[in-house]
């Protein structure tokens, strides 16, 4: 599979998801005061910061996955 443009080699399951999945990374590395730089390359940019806009952005998915879960299943 060919690879995005940002050089993410990760599959996504649901293709149009990528939009969704963008807009929250730059939408936690705000809540978490960490500016992205405006061409979106984040080599400059430090593991650490990379590390928690990563880990925030799989936390808000496995809660809303939870909730969607939860209303399934009661």
């Amino acid at each position: 599979m060919a690879q995005g443009n940002n050089g993410n080699s990760n599959n996504l399951v649901v293709n149009k998801a990528s939009g969704a999945l963008e807009q929250m990374k730059y939408e936690i590395a705000q809540e978490l005061g960490i500016s992205i730089p405006q061409d979106g390359y984040q080599g400059n940019m430090t593991s650490y910061e990379n590390g928690s806009i990563g880990g925030y952005i799989t936390k808000r998915l496995v809660t809303i996955a939870e909730q969607q879960l939860a209303g399934q299943y009661q």
